[in-house]
């Protein structure tokens, strides 16, 4: 079975992919008590966006994040607040590389897990605090793994290196143009990497911090290496922290969330609006009764996504919308940053007339400003939907 990719990307034709994440830094270079990968970044801990990040590509079944013993009651609360799925916690180790070996025995041996997971053909190997990796060069490296054996991400060398003598004056420099930065993430054949470890020296197990070079060492596995983009960097200093947020705020700024009702008009309508709005942004239409407690929509919500489409019908496009406001003042998302809400009031009379009373006109201004008062900038616009070629015409209100 080939697993779909939600993005369209290219997919690797493996079943299943897994991810290990080593989160359990205690962030020295930071500075601060709170290791890097637990710190706050719009209000959500970094570790959460990078979950986020594995968690919507369709085709990787499970998501392991070690962290250190004292962590895991916090890592177990932000995977519950967040709504995390596919995701096991396990102890790390002492160094980083006897961590990214406890994450692997879980699909081995019983003791690191309740119960055994499926073992994967492939694995990826991806550092918890770098939250921007894209589905494009995960399916690179993994595909290039399902060949080769190992493959890892490189970028350009930015800076020359060089080398000290003793007497600490300069012994000699690297032609530049020869190496690379390795970078994560990195895929191995799981069988070739969990062998590495098992031959692996203590020496090593302490000390080194290549994985690709272990698969070479212990399996003579030369991995293929993958160009990536420059989005692949890590959060290392407080510098790179305020970056990070940056980065965040500028891609909530481009997700969107169409909300619809079951209703076929109302749906039909969210779904055109999906189709004209997908080339430009990422966007993601949620088909659910506001009438109930539905956790998909809460759980977009609690991803901190900043911006929605509300499309109902006109008799009930207040009131619903109104839902939604209150679900978005409990998550205190608009606490960090203001929320942009669209209510579509959907028109399926068929009255020639197209207009809106001025009763319900006041009453919607009103609705706004209270809004706008918690951080929730609502708009209205009406649509008027006929089964026709072309299905709406519109009218902002």
């Amino acid at each position: 079975m080939e697993p779909s990719s939600g993005t369209g990307g290219a997919r690797p034709a493996v079943t299943p992919v897994a991810v290990v994440l080593p989160a359990g830094g205690s962030g020295e270079r930071l500075g601060g008590a709170t290791p890097k990968q637990f710190c706050a970044v719009q209000g959500r801990p970094l570790v959460s966006y990078t979950v986020q990040a594995m968690e919507r590509i369709s085709w990787i079944s499970d998501i392991i994040v070690v962290v250190s013993p004292e962590k895991i009651e916090t890592m177990k609360s932000i995977i519950e607040k967040y709504g995390h799925k596919r995701v096991t916690i396990v102890k790390g180790g002492i160094t980083r590389h006897r961590s990214i070996f406890n994450g692997l025995k879980v699909f081995t041996e019983d003791e690191f897990s309740n119960h055994l997971l499926r073992k994967p053909e492939v694995v990826i190997i991806h550092d918890a605090v770098r939250p921007f990796v894209e589905e494009d060069i995960l399916s690179k490296v993994v595909v290039a793994a399902k060949e080769h054996g190992a493959a890892g991400a490189i970028r350009p060398l930015v800076s020359t290196v060089i080398a000290s003598a003793a007497d600490g004056c300069l012994d000699h420099s690297l032609e530049r143009a020869k190496y690379r930065a390795s970078e994560m993430p990195q895929a191995f054949l799981f069988d070739i990497i969990y062998e590495a470890y098992q031959q692996c020296t203590d020496y090593d197990l302490d000390y080194g911090t290549e994985c690709l070079h272990l698969a070479l060492k212990y399996c003579k596995t030369n991995a293929k290496l993958v160009e990536g983009t420059a989005d692949l960097w890590k959060v290392t200093y407080k510098r790179d922290l305020y970056a990070a947020e940056s980065i965040i705020k500028d891609n909530l700024s481009q997700q969107v969330c169409v909300i619809t009702d079951v209703k076929e008009a109302a749906a039909q309508v969210g779904f055109l609006l999906q189709e004209s709005l997908k080339s430009q942004t990422k966007i993601e239409a949620i088909s659910v009764s506001l009438s109930k407690n539905n956790s998909h929509l809460q759980n977009v919500i609690s991803g901190q996504c900043y911006n929605f489409v509300c499309v109902n019908d006109k008799k009930r496009a207040i009131q619903e919308t109104q839902q939604v406001v209150d679900m978005l003042e409990k998550s205190n998302i608009p606490l960090l940053y203001p929320v942009v809400l669209i209510s579509v009031h959907l028109d399926i009379s068929e009255n020639i007339s197209f207009s809106i009373g001025m009763e319900e006109l006041t009453r919607i201004k009103k609705f706004a400003r209270e809004a706008k008062n918690e951080n929730i900038l609502v708009y209205g616009l009406l649509i008027q939907y006929k089964r026709m070629l072309i299905p709406f015409t519109r009218r902002n209100i």
